[in-house]
């Protein structure tokens, strides 16, 4: 059985928290998906009810619990290969131009600004190491971030249960890439090499990158406010190379936010 709802008041709370810490704006109709983030996150700190959540929220100043409360907010359930499209325009449009853009340095440099629990980057590599084999030559400088610690511990151990896997990730690649260990699976120690998993707030301070070849920030723009919209992507076009590329989630657009991108026709 579930708790009692959480009040009104203390939903303000947790939105107005949510809000300036992270930039996410959950909408007041979305009483019910923060009562079920919050409910795990209470049972943790052994506390009974949402209202005693958060009043031990409201009596200390920010720390290891908002912290808390602001991942479990802020972390989205994903899967390999996540929408199918992006991975066919990596592999028959972007990434081939970018061979060729590239060929004189051999270096491309990638950023995942959502990693999430890491199925999105290693879907990135498998597709680059599967279509693009001349590319294991290459000085590929991958970088994913996130905001929350517990989803970046998960990306670096690259482990995944049966479910998991199942989801999306053909049963090749899993052979070819994975070792299985007890019930789950983890992604080999040289894959997950290849992958600097770093915490970052996209509404925040953004880590020193280099120029940008590829950035993918998908199905994560939907959860902020328009000015921090036009500051992430105000951000991301600076750090990109001429002619980079930037993939926003499938209702995700530049469109009214940023005029320095051109949309571009891709196969898939």
């Amino acid at each position: 059985m579930g708790m009692p709802e959480i009040s009104p008041e203390d939903l303000n709370y947790v939105r107005e928290m949510v809000r300036t810490r992270s930039a996410i704006v959950l909408e007041p109709e979305k009483a019910y998906l923060v009562q079920s983030r919050l409910e795990p996150v209470a049972k943790s700190e052994g506390v009974q009810t949402l209202a005693e959540l958060v009043q031990k929220l409201r009596q200390v100043p920010f720390g290891p619990l908002h912290k808390k409360v602001v991942e479990a907010m802020t972390t989205n359930e994903t899967s390999f290969f996540r929408d199918l499209s992006p991975f066919q325009a990596l592999k028959e449009t972007v990434l081939p131009d970018l061979l060729v853009r590239k060929a004189l340095t051999k270096k491309l440099t990638i950023w995942c600004g959502a990693s999430s629990s890491g199925q999105e980057p290693y879907s990135i590599l498998f597709t680059i190491l599967e279509e693009f084999p001349e590319l294991k030559q290459w000085d590929i400088q991958f970088t994913a971030t996130d905001i929350s610690v517990e989803m970046l511990k998960r990306c670096q151990e690259g482990r995944y249960s049966q479910l998991e896997v199942n989801r999306g990730l053909p049963a090749p690649l899993l052979t070819k890439y994975f070792t299985k260990k007890g019930l789950a699976w983890q992604v080999q120690d040289d894959i997950r090499k290849m992958v600097s998993f770093r915490e970052m707030n996209l509404a925040g301070t953004w880590l020193p990158f280099p120029k940008l070849d590829l950035v993918l920030i998908r199905n994560v723009m939907i959860y902020f406010d328009v000015p921090t919209k036009k500051q992430i992507l105000k951000k991301a076009r600076e750090l990109m190379e001429p002619h980079a590329y930037l993939f926003l989630g499938g209702s995700e657009t530049t469109m009214n936010l940023d005029d320095g991108f051109e949309r571009v026709a891709v196969s898939g």
